[in-house]
């Protein structure tokens, strides 16, 4: 199970931090995403980290700007967004991944992020 947080309301070109605190003994052997849901769209992949933590990718519309890391010996996932734009708005989620999918098709709460102008 994944609880997200650290989620809120920020000024356009603001900065959080998400947090992704995962359950269960595999954590550091999986490939991690990052995900949102914006109202009215589907769910996209945003981000995701090796299980090693040394390899990265994002979406091509948050590079340079969102960054992803790991904590094994914490069970947790991290995703820094800065210079956020109204369009980051959404509900992020983390899970497992295989590439950019989850990979166990299973969904924690989220936590809501709102960019205002």
């Amino acid at each position: 199970q994944m609880a997200e947080s650290g989620g809120g309301l920020v000024q356009a070109g603001g900065s959080l931090r998400l947090s992704c605190a995962a359950s269960g003994p595999n954590f550091s052997s999986l490939p991690m995403g990052w995900f949102r849901q914006a109202p009215g769209k589907e769910r996209e992949f945003v981000a995701s980290i090796s299980d090693s933590g040394y390899f990265m990718y994002y979406k091509d519309s948050v590079k340079g700007r969102f960054t992803t890391s790991r904590d094994n010996a914490k069970n947790t996932v991290y995703l820094q967004m800065n210079s956020l734009k109204p369009e980051d708005t959404a509900v992020y989620y983390c899970a497992p991944v295989s590439g950019t999918r989850n990979l166990y098709n299973t969904w924690g709460q989220g936590t809501q992020v709102t960019v205002s102008l």
